[in-house]
């Protein structure tokens, strides 16, 4: 096993180009001193926004200047202490930053209540004359579109101070969910006695050894059994808050509080689940397919990810790893690929890990600076698929910022993980298109078959669990470990079918999923991911015109909602189509891998 290397020992041609953003460090002062000085500009406006158009137009100027200069200052300061966080120098910029951040959100939070007292009539005229106002139209309409939810000043000042209690339910689980519980040991693949942790739960889970895999599962799920009660508790806190908020703000229901930012009708939610539900003796023919190709008699939940091609590995370097993916994403055309390039050769991605260096994969950057990925390369598969789907992010923040006004150029979460799962899916094609032998084959539709149970299947029963559990707290019925973990049970035997023994220990696999503290959100994984298959076949049938359909969502930021970019591209998720699509793949898939493995 390779030494992991200090930072100041990685060659320089594999780390980010981060004086793209700042050549030097007093630029980032200047910048620092620079933007201090909105702060009282900014608050310097509180009263007046209401008394000219150009008053108005000048307010958000200053604000567009601001977020300029605070994006920037964060991203520079934290992107680096990223390369290593034991790194007190950049921990303490970081630092600054954030503050700087929090004083500016003080300091403009005056802003939105003000404009919201305009009259509409009012704040029309002021459109119709001042051209400078007029790119702030959609901003304008939207936040107009929050004026029925928006309290008084008293009740929106009682509502902020309830929002530390609101939020300790959150708090409370994180913390005991990641500092206070511990799991113990479980003996390894060698006999060795391996601590068990949140990190190494599901790589000991693609353990060949069955009893290894065994004893990881319910060991993990025994331990949150012991607190079954107290996270039943934390649980239902933490629905009960959300439902506050909503009624508070005058919504019918907490998932219709939750949809609303992001204009998402709930159709969208129930076409998911709906479509999902039909399609689920596709997901009992993978069990099947999945039991007869391990040669168990029996499969259980802790055999769900262990490879089913066991005797094939893919070892790629990163050198390897950027050619196959720009083959990969030969569809989408010259220009895209130019751009794709230009990222990997001037120094876009910091690609291997060094000590200190922040964990995982993300794309990030400020507006008006080329974006930046951050990888822990190792040369398998999968990161070869990481490369693909962070430059899939990098590449859209590129085209939206090259073509929308800061204003409208960050693209919502709703749409976040589409041009990534979309480069994914060119991908996979490209490579079971090349693959040079069966078993090749095989493992690659394997990698496959994977990606669409744990971010379709799974994620629509986990979104199929919050909407009932929500529900049955509005209508009543309080919430505890008991009943979250028989509607957690009872939707795993809908999901998966009689072909798999479905322990009793799964059961309490609610009481681990953080995302559910964020109500109503994993239901986009799901949903973005069936919108990426619908583009990429777009894309791979229709040639050009699909990229030019596509190119209109990349290059559309939020300057429409995320459920219209979408339809720009040709994709309604309003219709259950998009989800049939990726069903459709799916079932081709199976159909391919049951052929390959003569089943």
């Amino acid at each position: 096993m390779k030494e992991v290397l200090k930072r100041n020992e990685v060659d320089p041609k594999y780390t980010w180009a981060m004086e793209d953003m700042y050549a030097n460090e007093e630029l980032w002062e200047q910048e620092y001193k620079q933007l201090e000085q909105y702060l009282g500009k900014i608050s310097a406006k509180k009263g007046k926004l209401g008394e000219s158009a150009d008053s108005l137009a000048e307010y958000f100027e200053m604000c567009d200047a601001a977020k300029l200069l605070i994006e920037r200052l964060y991203v520079y300061s934290n992107q680096h202490l990223h390369e290593d966080l034991g790194n007190s120098h950049y921990q303490k910029l970081a630092a600054r930053a954030e503050e700087l951040m929090i004083k500016l959100d003080e300091a403009s939070a005056f802003a939105n209540p003000e404009i919201l007292a305009i009259p509409e009539e009012t704040l029309n005229q002021f459109l119709e004359d001042c051209e400078r106002l007029q790119c702030y139209e959609i901003t304008l309409q939207r936040l107009l579109r929050t004026k029925e939810h928006i309290l008084s000043e008293k009740e929106e000042a009682l509502l902020a101070a309830a929002g530390e209690v609101c939020n300790a339910p959150s708090n409370i689980f994180a913390i005991f969910n990641n500092a206070d519980l511990k799991f113990g040991t479980i003996t390894g693949e060698n006999g060795e006695p391996v601590e068990l942790t949140h990190g190494r739960y599901i790589s000991l889970l693609e353990s060949q050894n069955r009893e290894v895999r065994k004893a990881v599962f319910q060991q993990m799920y025994g331990t949150y059994s012991k607190y079954k009660n107290m996270l039943g508790t934390i649980f239902a806190a933490n629905v009960k808050q959300e439902a506050f908020r909503a009624k508070a703000r005058k919504f019918p229901s907490s998932r219709a509080a939750a949809l609303f930012d992001s204009h998402i009708p709930e159709k969208v939610y129930d076409n998911l689940i709906e479509t999902i539900h039909k399609s689920l003796p596709l997901m009992h023919r993978y069990v099947a397919l999945r039991k007869k190709m391990l040669g168990l008699d029996e499969l259980h939940m802790y055999d769900l990810y262990v490879p089913m091609v066991s005797d094939f590995k893919m070892e790629v370097t990163y050198e390897e790893a950027k050619k196959l993916v720009k083959e990969g994403l030969a569809p989408m055309g010259e220009d895209y690929l130019n751009v794709l390039q230009e990222g990997f050769d001037n120094r876009w991605i910091d690609v291997y890990e060094n000590q200190g260096k922040r964990s995982g994969a993300y794309s990030w950057g400020a507006y008006g600076t080329h974006p930046y990925v951050l990888l822990n390369y190792q040369d398998n598969l999968s990161n070869v698929f990481t490369l693909a789907h962070e430059m899939g992010h990098a590449l859209h923040s590129y085209y939206s910022d090259q073509t929308q006004p800061i204003t409208y150029a960050g693209y919502r979460i709703f749409v976040a993980e589409v041009a990534s799962t979309c480069n994914e899916s060119l991908l996979i094609h490209y490579l079971l298109k090349k693959a040079s032998s069966q078993k090749e084959k095989m493992y690659l539709i394997n990698y496959f078959l994977e990606q669409f149970r744990a971010t379709i299947f799974r994620q629509t029963m986990f979104a199929e669990f919050e909407m009932k559990a929500h529900q049955m707290s509005a209508d009543g019925t309080p919430l505890n470990g008991d009943n979250l973990s028989e509607l957690y049970y009872d939707l795993n035997k809908l999901y998966f079918g009689d072909g798999l023994v479905v322990d009793e220990d799964i059961a309490m696999e609610w009481a681990r999923i953080p995302h559910f503290y964020t109500p109503f959100y994993v239901y986009q994984y799901a949903t973005g991911f069936s919108a990426a298959i619908a583009l990429s076949k777009k894309i791979m049938t229709e040639g050009e015109a699909g990229v030019a359909d596509y190119m209109k969502f990349l290059t559309g930021g939020c300057s429409k909602d995320p459920i219209d970019l979408l339809r720009l591209a040709g994709v309604d998720m309003e219709q259950p189509q998009p989800v049939e699509e990726a069903m459709q793949l799916f079932a081709e898939l199976l159909d391919e891998m049951e052929k390959a493995a003569n089943l």
